[in-house]
This record gives C-alpha cells, structure tokens and sequence, in this order.
C-alpha cells in the first residue's frame, strides 16, 4: 500500500488543481461580453446625442446613466464568480436590461418608434442574451433572445400589431447570438475538462515511471528468489514463497507503462487541443 500512496497523492492534486482552474475557459468569453456592452453603450450614446436627446432628454440621459452603471457592474461581477454563474445576477442582468429597453417610450415619440428608430437601447440588449449563453449554454441563450425579443417586438408594435410590418431581423439575430455563443462555450467547457482529465492521467503515470526508477531491480530479484526457494523447500517456506510471487507481480503491475486509459485521454485532450488551438 505504501508504493501505491504517491500515485493516489498525485492524483488528488491532479484534481485539486482542476477544481481550482475550473471555469477558466470562460474567461475570454466574459471578456468579450464586456467589450461587446461598451461598444453598443457608446453606440446608443452616440445616437442620443445625435437625436438632441429624443423627446424627453432627461429620461434618455437617465437611462443611458443606468446602462453605463450596469454595464461596469457586470463587467466586474460576472468573472469575479468561479463555476456557472448564478440565476439571480442572470435575472437582475434580463431585468436591468429589459427595462431600460421599455423605457424608450417615456424618451421618444410614438411617431419616431413608427418610423422605425432605434430603441435607447440600441444594440446594448443582447448584453445578457450573450451572457446567459456563455453561463449556461445554448438552451439558456436561446430563451434570453426570446424574452428581449418579445419585449423589443412588444415595443415596436405598441401602437397597434401589424405582424407584417414588424422587424424581426434584430430578434432573429439575438436567438442565433444565444445558440452560437452558447454552444461554443459548452465545447470550450467540455474540452478543458477533458484537457484537465488528461492531465491527471498523465500526472499519475510520470509517479508511476518515478517510482520505477526508485524501486531497485535487486527487489523484483529477491522476491523472485524468495518465491523460487520458497517453492523448492515446500510447507510454510511455500507460502511465503507465493506471498513473495504476488508482491513481484504487483511490483512489475505497478511500474509498467500507462494504461491504455491514460493513452485514450491523452489522445483525446489532442483532439481537444487541436480543435480549439
């Protein structure tokens, strides 16, 4: 049990160290949800101060105040929390976001909406339907898209529903938004794991070949010699003869190459690596 210790040390920190780098792939991923919200920010800003402020620039100022407040708040809470992001600052994020999209009514004019201009919001609403996609896969960023979607429609058609004159090109961009992003993270987050599993492997079968250089070939030559004695003379000396062949055959087990396991997973985090390198 003594010789088998290292290997399962080794191991644990293999896991350790996977736990503790959990989620990291995501990273890249909140990075770029972050730029994606300042840009549209400073693109809603430029149409307001295009537009003169609308028709109430109080309203429309105040709302941008809200969307550039929420914007640095994500931007700070999303990476800041290990593992799939929890449902209630998803939630607040819709929230948020949903409301400052609803509020460009107070802000402009039924007839400017008629004609078909920008929400305050501007592009800024698929701020959470990249960030559900990113915490919680496809699925989730598929039903962010359609919740900002019924609200941006709603919006838009307010004034009386005209189904064939409503634009639908920002929602059906949204919903593929939310799939794409959310799939690719799901394979990011997949292949790390894999990546991570293999290096465990690996980390086991260096402590193994470790332990084989370690262990002197005198040892696997005397229990040999215990067994073959132990034989020879027969009674009590031929069971310590067959305890000795069993510690030799353990012994040998235990320093040969890794396993075909540790072979698959390696070939695995390749293909891994070579899909996403």
């Amino acid at each position: 049990m003594r010789v088998r210790e290292p290997c399962v040390r080794a191991v644990g920190a293999g896991a350790g160290e996977r736990r503790g780098r959990a989620m990291g792939i995501e990273g890249p991923f909140w990075r770029a949800v972050a730029v994606f919200r300042a840009a549209s920010l400073a693109y809603a800003a430029v149409l307001l101060v295009r537009a003169g402020g609308y028709a109430v620039p109080v309203v429309s100022w105040a709302v941008l105040g809200v969307m550039a407040a929420w914007t640095a708040a994500a931007a700070v809470l999303y990476p800041a929390r290990p593992g799939p992001r929890g449902w209630v600052l998803l939630a607040a994020d819709l929230a948020v976001t949903s409301a400052c999209l609803l509020a460009t009514p107070y802000a402009q004019t039924d007839a400017a909406a008629r004609s078909g201009a920008m929400p305050l919001t501007a592009t800024w609403v698929a701020g959470p339907v990249l960030a559900w996609g990113v915490a919680r896969g496809r699925r989730a960023g598929a039903v962010a898209a359609a919740l900002v979607s019924v609200a941006d429609l709603w919006l838009r058609g307010r004034g009386g529903l005209d189904l064939a004159s409503l634009p639908v090109n920002g929602a059906v961009l949204m919903f593929m938004a939310g799939v794409v992003v959310g799939h690719v993270a799901q394979l990011a987050r997949e292949a790390e794991e894999r990546v991570q599993r293999a290096v465990e492997l690996e980390a086991a079968g260096r402590e193994r070949e470790r332990l084989a250089r370690g262990i002197h070939d005198s040892v696997l030559q005397v229990l040999a010699l215990v067994q073959r004695r132990g034989a020879e003379i027969g009674g009590e000396a031929a069971e310590l003869g067959r305890l000795a062949g069993e510690q030799e055959a353990a012994l040998r087990a235990l320093v040969q190459a890794p396993s075909d396991q540790e072979a698959a997973a390696r070939t695995r985090a390749g293909a891994a690596g070579g899909a996403f390198g």
